[in-house]
């Protein structure tokens, strides 16, 4: 297929896949590589565009990374962010240097209009800064284009070679103009058409599953969350009955979720596909007894799962593929690359070394929550499937702050449904990005009756985000947490207090471990 191409080179940066996202917004095809890319391959792939990542070195340092500086007289259009700002800088003979004040977090930015970059972007815009270094000196033919408080180059453009850089991060939600100023680079720098859609993602990924499948046989772990019954419909449209669900019902699911997953997916269900439920509560539970560390408990989960996978497999035969439904936010936080490790998802870093299959394949790797569910709605998987309420794979284990119980699964089981119901009948579930009830370690004393109370306090959690990277606490009514409150000490034995979450991301993840 042919189609206009934008390329990423990544420098370490945690935001490079959310650059391509954002870029792929604009309806222009976006992959990512690394900056050890070779000049011949960017020449055979003939892009419309380059964009350099942000990336935790200062490039004055000796083994910062680097591209070569070929690549600047290829007449190609690049646009450098944070650290590739200041590469553009430092390899073209300007000077960057540790800044006299850091900048992190919203600041203010005024910006030149008569910049293309700039081109019905507010004269003063609110973007998301991180660094503690500066272009001091431009490059010879660069103009400074954007100015702060602090930083006297917040943007700088070479319009006769169609490079240009900023300081901050436009791919974030936080830079309020963002995507205009990566629309404006892509269209009206690159002059690109915008003819990619989603569908082009659909049709290129089935016909590379097919081959690389081939006629073996292949088993996917299928959560019954968006992600993985997205890959699962995935999988099926590329290799039919080669392909097997097994659906682990380890107990940590929200209440009758195992059911309505088999409603969907089992014999009855909506899909021609082979299905396997594997019920193991009692297996999860004895594992998870008196583990409290969260990390420990995300490794056990994951490894237990697919120990099931591997001994459901044999039953089956011989099987070379297992599929996954990973997605970006899951492999950053488990530290793809040089990025911190947040937390495992138990199928990127939660996997146990040695995993008894061919290769793992993971269709929606590289894409966003919003991506996978627009995926998911030209595969024509039914819009309340696409759009239900993610859930992590290690299920409500990281939802029960400390050891994880039968008892306690109950208790936030019947909270979460009690949330989710009313958050419904408010009309507020199609409008937050993320909500549901989690169990923390506390007890406190209540009194119910006359009685005095020690128990349980369950928490909140609702937020607003679309790519799941950053995300602001929602302002739900008082009226409709008052009620979730008072139905949940009432009907939920065990709980006498009820808290709300009122943290974005950053600082704290949408999930609680």
């Amino acid at each position: 297929m042919n189609k206009e191409l934008v390329i990423v080179l990544d420098f370490g940066g945690q935001y490079n896949q959310l650059i391509a996202r954002r870029v792929r917004e604009c309806n222009v095809y976006c992959e990512v590589h690394p900056y050890t890319l070779s000049l011949e391959k960017i020449k055979e792939m003939s892009p419309k565009g380059i964009i350099f990542t942000g990336g935790p070195e200062s490039v004055y340092n000796e083994k910062a990374p680097r591209c070569t500086k070929e690549l600047f007289e290829l007449n190609i259009p690049i646009l450098g962010i944070c650290y590739g700002a200041h590469l553009m800088t430092y390899m073209l003979g300007g000077k960057v240097e540790k800044a006299p004040i850091s900048e992190y977090g919203k600041t203010e930015v005024r910006t030149d209009n008569s910049s293309v970059l700039f081109h019905n972007v507010s004269k003063k815009t609110i973007t998301w800064m991180s660094h503690t270094d500066y272009i001091s000196e431009l490059p010879i033919g660069f103009r400074s284009c954007a100015i702060t408080d602090a930083c006297p180059v917040a943007a700088m453009e070479c319009t006769e070679k169609k490079l240009y850089a900023i300081q901050f991060h436009p791919e974030v939600m936080h830079t309020q103009e963002g995507l205009k100023m990566l629309s404006n680079f892509v269209y009206d720098v690159c002059k690109c058409s915008g003819n990619w859609k989603m569908s082009s993602f659909v049709d290129e990924t089935v016909k590379s599953i097919h081959e690389k499948v081939g006629d073996g046989k292949v088993l996917c772990a299928l959560s019954g969350g968006v992600d993985s019954s997205v890959a699962a419909v995935l999988l099926s449209k590329a290799v039919g009955k080669q392909l097997t669900c097994v659906f682990v019902d380890q107990g940590l699911l929200r209440k009758n979720e195992g059911d309505e997953v088999e409603a969907v997916f089992g014999p009855d269900g909506l899909y021609d596909l082979n299905f396997i439920r594997v019920n193991c509560k009692e297996r999860f539970y004895k594992k998870l007894k008196g583990v409290t560390e969260p990390e420990k408990k995300r490794k056990i989960i994951g490894e237990e799962f697919i120990r099931v996978f591997e001994e459901e497999a044999k039953k089956i035969g011989t099987v070379d593929f297992l599929v996954q439904g990973t997605i970006y936010p899951d492999v950053i936080e488990s530290g793809l690359g040089k990025s911190a490790v947040i937390k495992s998802h138990h199928n990127v870093g939660g996997l146990p070394d040695y995993v008894d299959f061919k290769e793992i394949i993971e269709p929606l790797r590289m894409l966003f929550k919003d991506e996978v569910r627009k995926v998911g709605i030209e595969l024509g998987i039914p819009e309340h499937l696409v759009f239900r309420q993610p859930f992590p794979g290690p299920g409500l284990g990281i939802r029960i702050i400390g050891e994880v119980t039968a008892e306690k699964c109950f208790i936030v089981q019947e909270a979460d449904a009690i949330y989710r119901e009313e958050i419904a009948k408010a009309g507020f579930d199609k409008k937050l990005g993320q909500y549901f009830a989690a169990l923390t370690n506390m007890q406190s004393v209540g009194v119910m009756g006359d009685d005095r109370t020690y128990d349980y306090a369950v928490v909140l959690r609702a937020v607003n985000t679309s790519d799941f990277m950053t995300a602001e606490p929602a302002q739900i009514p008082w009226a409709v947490l008052g009620k979730v409150a008072s139905r949940i000490v009432n009907e939920v034995k065990g709980v006498n207090r009820v808290l709300y979450d009122c943290t974005g991301k950053p600082p704290a993840t949408i999930e609680f471990e």
